[in-house]
């Protein structure tokens, strides 16, 4: 599903600048939930963001389903992010503006992917996947930070995408909002999508299939958790 050769990742600065990645060599499956682990600038986001086409490799390559993000001019690149990528952030990043429900609704109004009238279903039904359908025409400012995160996880999935990427979901959650936000992304893999979480949480092992560690830019561990026990859908 996602393959990254010897990606490199350098950011200009006037003392010769910053190599946030350098020759990361990883491949992830459809299906694989990854966390990926490792300490303040060790290159966690910017590999989520090489992955989503919100940022562009200085060198190597990047393919998603085949596809070379790499490769592709601005114009295509949000055209194809909005089809074939779910973006959940830890600060939710939801319009102030704009329920619940039409916060979910957003991605397919801007892609096109449902008639309004379609498209107001699918979040609705979204929304009660993540158990909060009964706080659909609230503000964002009216939910708690777990709703707000289930929020942004329904928003994410509006345009059924394969992949998932989620920049520190749990960082802003009390523990026990943050175990099930944890549960809903496991619940994602197993329906096949593949979920990578850059996170700092102890715990990640209890729902992710790999962790992969990184320190200054390299990877520096990747290891399989051979089993773990099922978790009960949120």
């Amino acid at each position: 599903m996602i393959e990254l050769r010897q990606v490199c990742k350098r950011y200009a600065g006037p003392d010769g600048g910053v190599r946030a990645l350098d020759g990361v060599e990883l491949k992830f499956a459809a299906g694989e939930f990854v966390a990926v682990v490792g300490k303040s600038g060790s290159g966690k986001s910017t590999l989520l963001n090489l992955i989503a086409g919100i940022d562009r490799p200085s060198s190597g390559e990047v393919q998603v389903a085949g596809v070379p993000v790499h490769r592709m001019d601005e114009s295509a690149l949000a055209a194809w992010r909005g089809r074939h990528i779910g973006v959940v952030f830890q600060f939710f990043q939801l319009l102030p503006t704009l329920t619940a429900l039409e916060n979910v609704m957003l991605p397919m109004d801007l892609c096109g992917t449902q008639p309004r009238a379609a498209a107001r279903l699918r979040a609705l039904a979204l929304l009660r996947a993540v158990g909060i359908e009964d706080q659909a025409h609230k503000l964002p400012a009216e939910l708690s930070g777990g709703q707000q995160q289930r929020t942004a996880i329904a928003r994410a999935l509006a345009n059924d995408p394969p992949v998932i990427v989620a920049d520190e979901p749990t960082g802003n959650l009390d523990s026990q909002t943050a175990e099930e936000v944890l549960d809903l992304l496991g619940a994602l893999s197993r329906q096949g999508k593949s979920v990578l979480m850059v996170t700092h949480e102890r715990d990640v092992a209890r729902v992710a299939h790999r962790v992969v560690t990184l320190a200054d830019g390299r990877v520096v561990h990747d290891r399989r958790v051979e089993a773990k026990p099922q978790v009960a859908h949120a």
